[in-house]
């Protein structure tokens, strides 16, 4: 354990950094406030001398100020003089963000001796109106000669200038993340890639990733070709260039990406294919350039490309004519850069992708991805194992059973199974338990396969007996057909957005299915509309997700499957369009009729079977529907105790794992036990011949 410290140091912290688009934005609101204050206080309106030397004799006016450097008087009126009507055209408009003290006018001279020469006659003037109003004490206005700092006219005249240039120099620091080494204009095209290597070394394992088995062992592989290539080169073996990681959202693509780093020893560089895109043309394509340029420098080494959807996209898919798309000619360079370099260079391609039909042909083939690793959704086995990973962190209780929960889950992926974990551990928390236990995992399913569930919401009685009635059509339904899966539970309490009955049912593990194994599942989708016609002699909306399942199917059955004698075999499917907008139809408007006429067929014969089915079986559906009302949920065993026994010997997904699994243990105790005894008559043997 020292050891793997002492390999392993912690790296230290990087401090925190401040918030430096927060104060930049603040800092202009405050700068553009003050501007507007300036400009507000400052902008006093213009006159002329008449109007200055009516002000004055008038007595309005508190306070002059000569600016000698600019040649330019203000003037400032007294506080009650503001508020009468014959100034109130001539003052400029007031800011309700600051306050209007002044100076209020101003006006241009001639010259500093010019204005002083002017104003002695106006003083003069106004001594001789004082003493015509029998008045002596008069106090003389004055003024003030005052120097104007440049810096007030430096922000008005380049204020504006200095906040654009500032701002451009702001959105460029975004658009090109930042400041230091590649934060300049210049180095945008410069990769987006995060690496991986000694120093920041990824901690995730194979033994992290459970579930896939196939796909660990193919890129194990491709790790021992980095650690030890000259095993593989020694025989005339080239190492591949790329893997392409293939699958359903959720499977673990991209955890499986994260075991490759964390487990080849070589620098690992990971990065989005939207990593690429940017709002200038050419970018794409450098950034790829420049990406393999690192690459090639840190070889041998891996990249890793996720979603490479989307820049790898077919080439003249929704393309108008003689436009220039971006994404082409960053795909372009992939092509040129993926074999371009040399097979001993050291450099891998992983890439990772949900929608495999849109990629273009000339980057799937051999030399650019040599491997095609399909990541499929896990069967019962794989199940259980992604559960024994991400149940090691939680407090089980002893009934816990893991191949249960794998068998009660059926077509769950990877993240699906870890929403489940960590959903019953909270359902066990709010539920005050020292343990989690099987209830919670249960309830943990249902909330992840129907949604939460609405105890309170409000449902009328007549709503509510629909709804059990619906419900216990199929349940009953699925109960006497041969091919339908089995029940497990059936609830009325509502869940979801809009679903007010929930029937959860364990499928069997199978990859192809009979006619009438699907014609079975119809007639047990349909069973909900056929009980509600049975009992009210009326049909609801509630049938709405039972109906698209079921035309879906019947259309599958038609044209694609081939299952119709009508049509023959015939499959309309196009696995890989050669066009998005799917206007292509491989058939005439006659056998367009005929489709359309043997869908109606099919389901229509499903429905009379359904209700044929609750007709002659509706004292169970009577029996079981009340039950329901009464305790809202069923489980299977409920069913057993109410109209028996399934009349069919099938085996579930889950009692054909233990059986097995119990055959299994049984072969390997006979098989220990024959060489004991072998051994046994060996050990006799050798005792005889010495005696």
């Amino acid at each position: 354990m020292a050891d793997k410290k002492s390999s392993n140091p912690k790296l230290p912290k990087p401090s925190p950094k401040s918030n430096f688009q927060f104060w930049l934005i603040s800092g202009l609101v405050v700068l553009i406030l003050f501007i507007i204050y300036l400009s507000r206080t400052n902008n006093a309106a213009e006159i002329n001398y008449q109007q200055f030397k009516e002000m004055v004799m008038a007595g309005d006016v508190t306070e002059i100020v000569l600016i000698s450097n600019e040649d330019i008087v203000e003037v400032t009126l007294k506080q009650q003089a503001i508020e009468e009507a014959k100034y109130e055209k001539l003052l400029p408009q007031r800011s309700p963000l600051t306050s209007f003290n002044g100076p209020h006018f101003q006006f241009r001279v001639a010259s500093t001796e010019k204005f002083d020469e002017n104003f002695r006659e106006l003083e003069a003037a106004l001594r001789e109106k004082a003493k015509e109003q029998g008045s002596n004490d008069y106090k003389s206005i004055g003024y003030r000669i005052e120097k104007r700092s440049d810096f007030t006219n430096i922000i008005f005249n380049w204020g504006f200038l200095f906040l654009m240039i500032l701002g451009l120099w702001w959105l460029m620091r975004r658009m090109t993340g930042g400041g230091g080494p590649g934060g300049q204009i210049f180095n945008i095209g410069r990769s987006k890639a995060q690496l991986f290597d000694a120093e920041n070394r990824v901690k995730i394992t194979f033994n992290d990733v459970a579930g896939l088995e196939e796909a660990k062992e193919e890129v194990k592989e491709i790790v021992d070709f980095l650690k030890h290539p000259a095993k593989f080169t020694s025989l005339g073996g080239k190492i591949p260039k790329g893997a392409l990681l293939v699958g359903p959202p959720g499977t673990g693509k991209t955890l499986l990406a994260k075991a490759v780093a964390g487990e080849a020893g070589v620098p690992f560089f990971s990065l989005s294919g939207s990593d690429f895109v940017e709002m200038f043309v050419g970018v794409g394509a450098a950034r790829v350039r420049d990406l393999f340029k690192q690459a090639k420098e840190k070889a041998p080494c891996i990249v890793f490309i996720d979603e490479i959807d989307a820049i790898g996209r077919s080439r003249g898919r929704g393309m108008m004519p003689g436009s220039n798309d971006e994404r082409e000619n960053t795909l372009n360079s992939l092509l040129v850069e993926m074999d371009g370099f040399g097979t001993d260079s050291g450099v891998i391609i992983l890439a990772a992708t949900n929608r495999p039909d849109v990629l273009d042909s000339a980057l799937l083939r051999p030399g650019r991805f040599d491997r095609q690793i399909s990541i499929d959704k896990p069967d019962i086995i794989g199940r259980g194992a992604i559960f024994s990973v991400h149940l090691k962190p939680l407090k089980l209780a002893e009934e816990v059973d893991v191949k249960k929960l794998a068998a009660q889950t059926p077509g769950f992926a990877g993240a699906e199974i870890a929403n489940v974990c960590n959903e019953a551990a909270l359902i066990a928390a709010r539920r005050n338990k020292k343990a989690v236990d099987m209830q919670d995992f249960q309830d943990a399913i249902d909330r992840v396969i129907g949604g939460l569930e609405k105890k309170n919401k409000l449902i009328s009685p007549d709503e509510k007996k629909i709804v059990a009635y619906h419900e216990a059509g199929h349940a009953v339904a699925g109960w006497f057909l041969e091919h339908a899966d089995p029940l497990v539970k059936v609830s009325i309490v509502p869940r979801g957005v809009a679903a007010l009955g929930y029937a959860q049912y364990l499928p069997k593990e199978q990859f192809l299915y009979q006619t009438e194994q699907l014609l079975d599942e119809m007639c047990m989708a349909l069973g909900g509309r056929a009980a509600e016609e049975i009992i009210f002699g009326k049909i609801s909306t509630g049938a709405l997700s039972d109906l698209e399942r079921i035309t879906k199917m019947a259309y599958a059955i038609v044209t694609m499957y081939g299952m119709n004698d009508k049509i023959g075999n015939i499959s309309f499917y196009d696995s890989k369009p050669q066009n998005d907008f799917g206007m292509s139809k491989p058939y005439s408007e006659a056998t367009a009729q005929i489709i359309d006429e043997e869908v109606q067929k099919i389901v229509d014969g499903a429905y009379n079977r359904a209700k044929d089915l609750l007709i002659a079986k509706r004292n169970e559906l009577e029996i079981v529907a009340q039950e329901l009302l009464k305790k809202e949920v069923l489980f299977q065993y409920d069913l057993d105790a109410l109209i028996g026994k399934r009349p069919f010997e099938r085996q579930t997904t889950y009692e054909a794992y233990t059986n097995g699994q119990k055959e299994k243990e049984n072969k390997d105790k006979d098989i220990d036990l024959s060489k004991k005894e072998d051994d046994d008559s060996t050990v006799e043997e050798t005792t005889d011949k010495k005696l």
